[in-house]
This record gives C-alpha cells, sequence and structure tokens, in this order.
C-alpha cells in the first residue's frame, strides 16, 4: 500500500501497515518489528506536513485505540487512549462537565500526534497540548509499558510530552481539564498597524487572542475568545460574534488543503519578525493570498517544546496545496529564523540537527535519553535520522 499525508506532499510505501486496537495488541506490533528489524512509525491523522511518519517499515494506525475512558471529575482529569481524534473528546468531556484547557485551530489531528509534536492554540497563560498532559504511558521499542508523570519518572515525563515518537509509541495520556465553560468569540477586520500597536494589551486582556493578516487586501482578521457565563441566545444575529461552549469555538473548520510553515519566537521578538515578514512579501510575493496567522503560547519545560522556557508567538504561513511553495517558504523562513525561531515538528522547515541543538538547551540530555531508550533506532526514519544521529 501506499501512505500519504493530509496535504499529499509526503509518500511512504510501508512494508506492514496495522491497526491496533488495544494497548496489547500495540505492545504485540512492536515486538514484532523488533523480532524483524523493521522501523516502526505511527500515524495520526497526517496533519505533518514533515516526513515525520513516514517509513519502509511498519506504520501504525491508533485510529481503532481510540476514545475516553477513566474520568475522574473531582479532580478535573481524564485519560484517553492516543488514536482519539482531538474533534472527537469535546462533547464526550462535555456529558462529564469537562473541557480541554485549549486546544488548537485545528482538531483534526489525532491525539498523539499533537501531544507528540506540540501542537498548540493561542492564549498568553495556555501552554500547548503537551503540557496539559499529567501522566503518559507508551509502549517501548522492546515493548515494555513506560509510564511516567512529574512524580514517576520525571526525566522521561519532560522528554516524552514532544518527543516525536522518538522514545516509544504513545498508548494513551492523561489530561489536565477544565469545568466545562462557553467562549465569547469576536471577530473583526482592521489594518495591520493598528492591531500591532494594540497586540500586546490584547494579548494580555484576553484568555485567546490570535490574528490572521491577508496579505492581498493587507488587512487583518482579529479574533478573541474570552470565557463567558451568558447563553448562545444572548447574541441574536450580532454580526462578528458567537458564544458557545469551548469545544464548539475554538477550532474552525479548514477543508482546502495547504502547506504550511511556522515557527515559535520569544514573544518579544513576534511583532518586529511579524513586520519584516509582511515587507518580505508584500514585495516579493504579491501573488499569495493565503493568510499569515499570529498567536501566543505560555512557556514550558518539556525538552522538545518550541515554548520551551519562553513566553511565546508563533508566526505561520501558508500556501495553497495546489501551488509550488518551497520558493515562497525559503525566502521568508530565514527571517523567523534570525528572530531565534523554533520550526513547529510537523510543519515545512529547512533546520538541521546542528541548528536545532542550538536552539533547545536540553538536546543533549533528549538524544541521550532516545539512544538508552531506543539503542536500535527502531523509531527512526531518514528524516528523524538525519536529525538527531
Amino acid at each position: 500500500m501506499e501512505w500519504h499525508n493530509w496535504a499529499g506532499s509526503v509518500r511512504c510505501e510501508p512494508a506492514r501497515y496495522t491497526e491496533p486496537a488495544s494497548e496489547a495488541e500495540l505492545q504485540r506490533v512492536v515486538r514484532d518489528a523488533a523480532r524483524d528489524r523493521l522501523a516502526l512509525r505511527v500515524v495520526g491523522s497526517g496533519h505533518s506536513f514533515t516526513p515525520l511518519c513516514a517509513t519502509d517499515g511498519v506504520l501504525v494506525s491508533l485510529d481503532r485505540h481510540a476514545g475516553l475512558y477513566g474520568v475522574d471529575r473531582a479532580a478535573l482529569q481524564a485519560s484517553v487512549r492516543a488514536g482519539s481524534k482531538i474533534c472527537d473528546l469535546g462533547e464526550p468531556l462535555l456529558e462529564h462537565g469537562l473541557a480541554l484547557e485549549n486546544q488548537g485551530d485545528i482538531d483534526r489531528q489525532s491525539l498523539g500526534g499533537a501531544v507528540g509534536t506540540g501542537t498548540h492554540g493561542t492564549g498568553r497563560e495556555l501552554p500547548n497540548l503537551s503540557a496539559q498532559t499529567v501522566e503518559l504511558r507508551m509502549v517501548g521499542a522492546d515493548g515494555t509499558i513506560l509510564s511516567c508523570s512529574a512524580s514517576e519518572r520525571p526525566e522521561l515525563f519532560r522528554a516524552a510530552r514532544v518527543s516525536l515518537g522518538l522514545l516509544g509509541v504513545l498508548a494513551s495520556v492523561r489530561l489536565r481539564l477544565l469545568p466545562a465553560y462557553r467562549l465569547h468569540e469576536r471577530i473583526w477586520r482592521e489594518d495591520p498597524e493598528p492591531c500591532l500597536e494594540a497586540l500586546a494589551e490584547r494579548i494580555a486582556a484576553t484568555r485567546h487572542f490570535e490574528f490572521f493578516w491577508f496579505p492581498g487586501l493587507d488587512q487583518v482578521e482579529a479574533k478573541s475568545l474570552d470565557p463567558t457565563g451568558a447563553e448562545p441566545d444572548d447574541l441574536p444575529g450580532v454580526e462578528g460574534e458567537r458564544i458557545g461552549w469551548s469545544c464548539r469555538i475554538i477550532s474552525s473548520l479548514r477543508e482546502l488543503k495547504f502547506h504550511e510553515m511556522e515557527y515559535a519566537l520569544p514573544a518579544e521578538a513576534g511583532p518586529a519578525a511579524f513586520r519584516e515578514l509582511r515587507a518580505r512579501m508584500r514585495e516579493k510575493h504579491p501573488d499569495v493570498v493565503w493568510p499569515v496567522e499570529y498567536r501566543s503560547v505560555a512557556p514550558d519545560d518539556a525538552d522538545l517544546s518550541p515554548a520551551h522556557g519562553r513566553p511565546t508567538v508563533t508566526i505561520s504561513v501558508h500556501q495553497d496545496g495546489r501551488l509550488p511553495f518551497r520558493e515562497f517558504f525559503s525566502d521568508v523562513e530565514p527571517i523567523l529564523r534570525a528572530h531565534s525561531g523554533r520550526p513547529h515538528w510537523g510543519k515545512i522547515h529547512t533546520c538541521t540537527g546542528r541548528d536545532l541543538a542550538a536552539l533547545y538547551p536540553r538536546w543533549d540530555a533528549f538524544c541521550a535519553l532516545r539512544e538508552e531508550l531506543d539503542p536500535d533506532g527502531r523509531f527512526l526514519n531518514d528524516h528523524l535520522r538525519e536529525l538527531f544521529t
């Protein structure tokens, strides 16, 4: 069979494709791969634009290993199987009076993939999805179970929260949650400079704030989300506003295929980097009509989190999935890298292992742990081998 990612830009022909339906089945799959000396990678919904999942060995889908279990309403926690799609979690959690702290603009990813790549939403005090975990269960390279949390194997927990599947196959996650809450969404258009001048104030005053800059119009579409006790019917017919449960408001439907590059920058560097990016695109790429997205993310301590150790903003550029993108991306990427940007692990970039090692204070510690847990490189592919060995 041939597998390809959502955008169609990554393809591979694995020797085996398998869909284990339980943790025990997943252990057997990993042991069989080790016995047959085959590499093994796991695929979620294929929303990564880099070849994280590509392999000619064993490709594992956890689509059948999905669902919510072990809900603890009093502790505001729940265990979730790693194959669960984020879009399938909101309503079951809501039935228990619970909600995710935050989630991304796209909610079609698998939980395991989103945790493993540091996928995030927006909000100055809201960390990425991996930082909302309190316990992880993985299947190691020899098929044994590795469990870790802040109190049980804390060094492994810090490394495994954003691990790209390099330390083991994530089987399930215990999430820290919030009581279910409603959000009031406001969307409006304005010119870029007024938005940038008010940016710090808006980010500080709003639970979720982001903007999209549309280069063809040279306008931004700003969006704020704030918790509210109001009911949806309290906003009848108000243009650009709506109220609803968080799981029904935060994410947006993205049906058109695209390519994406995203960098995580120190928060204080964001406005200057965006201004440079805007000028470069207006001067050299006036044909690009897809928007640039600007979000904020709270710091965390995961070894390979793009928000490791610093308040962060992320800047994402997009191109239509039917159009060439590499020349455009390669022209604007140096701007983001010049501002100490760290690339999103699942989005297009040209960083080498040496480049990345200089960006992550705990790079060497992560690599040492990877070699200890997977000495035979069972969880590597060509792309990851270039970066981590």
